[in-house]
């Protein structure tokens, strides 16, 4: 947390090293979350740049309660509820994120993690938003349940319900596969 307001300083002051040090610490981690959300790499990239161009352009007015990288998460995850209130946004299918490297292991190895993941991430795309939402955050960003609520504006216990009852329906779903 200090280096994270060290870095804001810094960028407060004009300095571009900054902006850039922060995008590559999280860009990965956020790309990630807003892939598993949208379910397409190119929006996901999308959603990643606009966060970071509005976060470039009204850092002078940031004031941080909590983590940096918890507050680019909440600014991702709102892009993207946005974006579904907008448009009525429909997923389609992960493209290649999530994909292991086809040269890092033997093709049959490859061809069986490519099946399951095509098949997690069609399960996923089923579930109501909100609940996918709180799984990704909660697997993929590494946020605590006290954290997502914070960030969402709801009680632990409703965070809790949603990831409890999405697990459920993904268990669902894969079984009737």
């Amino acid at each position: 947390m200090p280096d994270d307001e060290r870095l804001i300083a810094r960028l407060k002051r004009g300095d571009t090293e900054a902006l850039r040090q922060i995008y590559m610490e999280y860009k990965d981690n956020l790309l990630t979350i807003a892939t598993s959300l949208l379910h397409d790499t190119n929006a996901a990239e999308d959603v990643l740049h606009d966060v970071f161009v509005s976060f470039a352009g009204s850092v002078r007015r940031i004031r941080l309660r909590g983590s940096l990288r918890n507050y680019l998460i909440a600014s991702v995850v709102n892009r993207i509820r946005d974006q579904f209130r907008k448009k009525k946004h429909h997923t389609v299918e992960l493209g290649e994120a999530g994909q292991m490297p086809a040269d890092s292991v033997d093709p049959e190895r490859f061809a069986e993690f490519s099946e399951e993941s095509r098949r997690l991430t069609d399960a996923l795309a089923r579930l109501p938003f909100e609940q996918r939402e709180t799984i990704v955050l909660h697997l993929n960003g590494r946020m605590k349940f006290k954290d997502i609520a914070q960030t969402q504006g709801i009680p632990m216990s409703t965070v809790q319900g949603r990831y409890r009852y999405g697990l459920d329906k993904l268990r669902a779903i894969l079984k009737e596969r």
